[in-house]
C-alpha cells in the first residue's frame, strides 16, 4: 500500500480576546503572515490580526487508506483547538477542509511529464 499525503487547513475566528491578547499576537504576527504559510505535521497557523480577526492552521499528515483522511481531520482540528485553547484565545466558526494529494489533478506541467514517462 502506498502512503498517501493530506493538507488539512483549519480555519475560523478569533474571538473575545483581550487587549492583552491581541498584542501578544500582533507582537508574534510576522511569524505567522501568510506568506511565510506552510503545510507541516505540527501545523502553521496564520494571520493578519490587523486586517481581520480570521486565521488558519495548515496541516500536512498521512495514511494508508482512503478513508485515513477522516482521523487525520479530526486530528488536525484537535490540534488546532488544543493551540488555542493552551493560549485562552476565544475562536468561533470552526471549519476544516481537507485534500488527498493522491486524488488531486495533475498540473500541466505533471502531465506532460507523466506523458514523457509513458504512464
Amino acid at each position: 500500500m502506498t502512503t498517501r499525503t493530506f493538507r488539512i487547513m483549519v480555519r475560523g475566528v478569533f474571538d473575545g480576546l483581550s487587549d492583552e491578547q491581541r498584542a501578544e499576537l500582533l507582537a508574534r504576527a510576522a511569524e505567522h503572515d501568510v506568506l511565510r504559510a506552510a503545510f507541516t505535521a505540527e501545523g502553521h497557523l496564520s494571520y493578519d490580526l490587523a486586517a481581520r480577526s480570521a486565521f488558519t492552521f495548515r496541516f500536512a499528515d498521512t495514511g494508508e487508506a482512503e478513508e485515513d483522511i477522516l482521523t487525520a481531520t479530526e486530528r488536525a482540528e484537535e490540534r488546532a483547538r488544543a493551540w488555542l485553547d493552551q493560549r485562552g484565545y476565544g475562536y468561533r466558526n470552526l471549519r476544516t477542509q481537507a485534500e488527498d494529494l493522491s486524488q488531486a489533478p495533475l498540473g500541466k506541467r505533471q502531465r506532460r511529464a507523466a506523458a514523457r514517462r509513458g504512464a
